[in-house]
């Protein structure tokens, strides 16, 4: 005899709306683990992107004041990013694609810029690991 407070997983139960199947379930679970992942690879990105521009000199050569842009741009749009994926059922469907596109593409282009800097490169790799999250949960949008 069944335990009443055991939980059965290979049917669909209460709480489901009608119609969900184990597929729909299993893409909900994989959207909601790219769209975590790539939330936390926003936040990742933009702490070190903010650690990165507070670190060079505002007054200093035009390609420091280059890598400082980008590392505020890079880290005010992860960070942006980040918000709009936390934001449960509060944005619909093309605002987060276009954020996420927004990000990833504003990600790639701070890698390209950070890579010119020897001291740099943490940060570059952080921006690409963003930017691959973004296109990972990108396509699980389509």
């Amino acid at each position: 005899m069944r335990n009443p407070r055991e939980r059965r997983f290979d049917r669909r139960g209460r709480g489901y709306p009608p119609g969900v199947t184990t597929t729909s379930q299993e893409e909900l679970f994989r959207f909601l683990e790219d769209r975590f992942a790539c939330a936390q690879a926003c936040t990742e990105c933009a702490r070190a992107c903010a650690t990165r521009a507070s670190l060079v000199d505002p007054d200093g050569a035009e390609n420091q004041e280059l890598v400082r842009r980008k590392g505020i741009m890079c880290a005010e749009v992860c960070d942006a990013t980040c918000r709009v994926l936390s934001e449960q059922n509060q944005v619909d469907e093309e605002t987060i694609r276009v954020q996420v596109e927004w990000c990833r593409q504003v990600c790639l282009e701070s890698a390209h810029v950070f890579d010119e800097h020897p001291e740099a490169h943490r940060t570059a790799e952080a921006c690409r690991a963003c930017a691959r999250a973004c296109t990972e949960f990108l396509t699980t949008l389509n």
